[in-house]
């Protein structure tokens, strides 16, 4: 069966037990056949009747007929399936496009197709083609949508083939499946300034090689169009051709994006629970600042990240494959059993990366869900090494409809440093993205966003 979005190879029927599976799949017209046949030719002999023999023989032999050749042609059947697209954002809609050969030199009987595809995506599909002559195609397709995010695998198909008399009906299953990725749901955010921004290739945070003085310049040849000006005439005189200094190289800000998954730090489950509205608002921050030309990264309480740890994406084409990662890790995420954010903090600091960069981690965003004492410590510190920090602590008391108790909590954030808000039950992010924005600044956070 294929994978992605694009036609697989073929995947021809899969059958263990051969013609004896063949024969159980006599149908009741099929075993009518069989018993009138047989009684039919003890009639003929026990009467003297040739030409009732002949009768009972062929009411006998055409099923069997039907067995084999119905045996020889399920090898013959060969399927594809193509996804588009193979990632789709919760609740939106992907088309599953099922395509059937034959590639035999006699045509099919009637065909029966049914896809298996999760309960959680609706009911089966199933299909009736009529016949498929020697050498020919049919495609079908169907959709598919869930309203949770996930990796769901689509097929074995499964086929049930009969002969035109409908003697015999058998049905086989196809060994490959194909995943279809249901990422979070997402929203666009409101441009807003953020700390320690440089406009993500920036304005003020281009820094050139040559800065650092003629004897530091790592000079290139001379390229048509070059401007004279900055011709490194000592390089020029070394190598006996016109040498440049090389171009600025634009430092791009970073972004580290933390999602708390501790279990007993969200109340409820489901679509609209506050672990998912935390997954959902993680998601449209990575997707907001890779746009704005962020080098990000995804990081757990666990300290896991994503792409690897402790690392950032990158430009172009390994930028959106590194969306794409986050993304696909956003999807399956679930809640760890961790009981604290201890992870996360020995990966900000550098952890088993080496000492950390006095560059520090540029902008950091959390989700963070319930914060005791020890916890908010904890996060408080996280910011030490960043240039900006914005945390976003879901109230899970309101999500279960109690009164809200995160007021301490946002207090020792912000007294630390941190642009914190309290996420109460059923938030729109983008509104609450944009407050953040315009929050006053905390008390040691002198860069803010505004």
């Amino acid at each position: 069966m294929g994978a992605g979005a694009a036609h697989g190879a073929g995947g021809q029927v899969r059958d263990p037990e051969g013609l004896r599976a063949s024969l159980a799949g006599l149908t009741t017209r099929g075993r009518s056949f069989l018993a009138a046949g047989a009684a039919a030719a003890v009639c003929a002999y026990v009467l003297g009747q040739g030409q009732l023999l002949r009768v009972g023989l062929l009411l006998v032999v055409l099923p069997l007929i039907c067995v084999v050749a119905l045996h020889r042609t399920r090898h013959r059947v060969t399927a594809g399936r193509r996804l588009s697209p193979v990632r789709v954002s919760a609740g939106g809609e992907a088309r599953v496009r099922l395509r059937l050969e034959n590639v035999s030199r006699m045509p099919t009987g009637l065909l029966m197709l049914q896809d298996r595809v999760p309960y959680v995506m609706g009911p089966r599909p199933r299909f009736v083609l009529d016949r498929v002559e020697a050498g020919g195609r049919r495609e079908v397709s169907y959709r598919v949508r869930s309203d949770l995010r996930g990796r769901y695998p689509l097929g074995p198909l499964q086929l049930r083939l009969t002969d035109p008399f409908g003697l015999v009906e058998i049905t086989r299953s196809f060994t490959a499946y194909d995943l279809l990725t249901v990422v979070p749901r997402t929203q666009p955010l409101p441009p807003v300034r953020m700390t320690g921004e440089a406009g993500g290739y920036g304005d003020g945070s281009r820094r050139s090689l040559a800065l650092s003085g003629d004897d530091d310049v790592i000079p290139r040849g001379y390229r048509r169009g070059d401007d004279l000006r900055r011709v490194h005439w000592r390089s020029t005189a070394r190598y006996g051709e016109l040498m440049v200094r090389r171009e600025e190289q634009p430092q791009r800000s970073k972004a580290t994006v933390l999602l708390d998954t501790r279990d007993l730090a969200y109340e409820g489950t489901g679509p609209d629970s506050a672990f998912e509205w935390a997954v959902s608002a993680a998601a449209s921050t990575l997707l907001h600042v890779l746009e704005r030309g962020f080098s990000a990264r995804l990081l757990t309480d666990t300290g896991d990240a994503v792409p690897g740890a402790g690392g950032f994406s990158s430009g172009g084409s390994e930028s959106a494959e590194a969306a794409g990662l986050m993304m696909d890790t956003l999807a399956i995420v679930g809640h760890s059993s961790g009981q604290g954010l201890a992870g996360a903090y020995e990966a900000l600091r550098g952890g088993a990366q080496g000492p950390a960069s006095p560059a520090g981690d540029g902008l950091l965003i959390a989700f963070f869900g319930d914060l005791d004492d020890v916890q908010t410590e904890m996060a408080a510190r996280m910011r030490q090494r960043s240039s900006g920090a914005v945390a976003f602590v879901l109230d899970s008391a309101t999500w279960a409809g109690e009164p809200s108790r995160v007021e301490e909590r946002l207090r020792r954030l912000r007294d630390a440093g941190w642009t914190a808000l309290a996420v109460p039950a059923g938030a729109a992010f983008d509104e609450l993205w944009r407050q953040a924005g315009n929050a006053p600044l905390g008390t040691a956070n002198t860069g803010g966003w505004g």
